[in-house]
């Protein structure tokens, strides 16, 4: 059976899978879920984390294991470090799941991808909580999510301040996201109401890349396990027999 490597987004550590993990585990897959550095209560220092630090993470997971051929499952800003990752590891991977996800491209951060005005505001948050982006309240995470107030109370009590640079860093890549074996998810009620940037729009018309919407928020591995975790096993069975190398996605 083939292993998922599951990334979390902004604030987030393996804890948020927990529920996919359960659900892919009793179909009698592998699960690795990764905490990125910097977004652990232990973590003392969290400022001076880079982006080239949380591909890291991911990478070694990949080498340490021993493993290739795996669904890379990437959430938020994870899909920043899962594109980075594929492209220096494109044997590791099968196929990329980007779950309301950022897209990396070369010489581009996660907030290169925000209007000015929006990336003025996460910098000056970033500044003013030294050297953090701190958690949104509860009353944010859950309006219009598709969540219920208990796992909105949930996800903030478990989120932590996220390295400000690891979302300013520019990702470095040798190949566009569009040579990738991919699938994009979109979550309808998401805050930007189902809509998704430009650089990802254009990658509807890449043979490699499927686009698939779930009728729920930002969180759907809270939100909607059940549906999200039934679309992951169908992109495995998708993909096709588990081998060495890189899987093509049909």
């Amino acid at each position: 059976m083939r292993s998922y490597v599951l990334i979390p987004g902004l604030w987030a550590g393996a804890w948020i899978w927990q529920r996919i993990e359960r659900q892919l585990r009793a179909a009698g897959h592998r699960t690795l879920a990764v905490t990125l550095s910097g977004l652990s209560f232990s973590d003392a220092d969290e400022k001076n984390i880079t982006l080239a630090d949380h591909v890291d993470d991911a990478l070694s997971l990949l080498i340490e294991e021993g493993l290739n051929d795996v669904i890379l499952v990437a959430h938020d800003y994870g899909g920043i470090v899962a594109g980075s990752v594929v492209d220096r590891a494109p044997e590791r991977v099968a196929h990329t799941v980007y779950v309301e996800a950022f897209v990396a491209h070369d010489g581009k951060s996660m907030l290169d991808a925000f209007p000015d005005s929006l990336r003025a505001e996460e910098m000056r948050l970033i500044d003013d909580n030294d050297g953090r982006l701190p958690p949104p309240p509860v009353a944010a995470i859950a309006a219009g999510q598709d969540l219920s107030l208990r796992d909105a109370r949930w996800l903030r009590r478990h989120c932590v301040g996220h390295p400000g640079r690891s979302i300013s860093d520019p990702a470095i890549l040798t190949r566009p996201p569009a040579t990738h074996s991919a699938t994009y998810v979109i979550c309808e009620k998401d805050h930007f109401e189902g809509s998704i940037g430009d650089d990802i729009s254009r990658l509807r018309d890449e043979p490699g890349w499927t686009f698939r919407t779930l009728p729920t928020g930002r969180w759907p591995m809270l939100s909607s396990p059940a549906e999200l975790s039934e679309l992951l096993l169908e992109v495995d069975r998708s993909v096709g027999v588990p081998s060495a190398g890189t899987a093509a996605f049909d």
